[in-house]
């Protein structure tokens, strides 16, 4: 049972009103996380939904923003976020068997995408400021500058979701995952 007070959608005016309807075309539905977001406060979603289109114009693909949000969910011991990322991972390109493999923190196919999930853990869970070993790695795998600034904010943006369910409890409105 969820911890916060989410309005029904359909009741909602406003703004509010306007994102879910936005929300809703985008995806066929509004996610009880965005539903929790936009009904307590409506700018939070607006941020999250402007997040992820910045997101979805950075140099990161969207394998590797899926191998982040997979990775940093299950670090971080997010069910919801598991399981969404879980579901669109597979959207993406991955196999179930390579979305356990992520949310393990590595990536043995894929020496790029590897390192990626290292470094993203790295930034989770390492306190101070990262060896600059840690960014070589990247480097040494083709990330660029770029990047290394988009990063940070593919692993902040679900940090933040990641926060808001664990707070929440938010009920799975995705398959749960093992």
């Amino acid at each position: 049972m969820t911890r916060l007070h989410t309005p029904a959608i359909d009741q909602a005016t406003g703004e509010a009103a306007a994102l879910f309807a936005t929300v809703k075309s985008k995806v066929g539905k509004v996610p009880n996380l965005y539903a929790t977001l936009g009904g307590n406060s409506p700018d939070v979603l607006a941020h999250v939904l402007n997040t992820g289109a910045t997101l979805g114009r950075s140099t990161l693909s969207r394998l590797e923003q899926e191998a982040i949000n997979l990775a940093v969910s299950e670090a971080t011991g997010c069910d919801y976020c598991v399981a969404a990322h879980t579901m669109t991972g597979k959207l993406a390109g991955y196999s179930a068997e390579q979305t356990r493999e992520l949310r393990a923190g590595g990536f043995a196919g894929d020496a790029r995408i590897d390192a990626l999930v290292k470094f993203a853990l790295g930034l989770v869970q390492q306190r101070g400021t990262l060896d600059a070993t840690a960014v070589d790695a990247l480097k040494a795998v083709g990330f660029n500058d770029r990047q290394l600034v988009e990063i940070p904010l593919a692993v902040s943006a679900i940090l933040f979701t990641n926060m808001v369910n664990r707070i929440n409890d938010t009920t799975l409105d995705f398959p749960k995952v093992a």
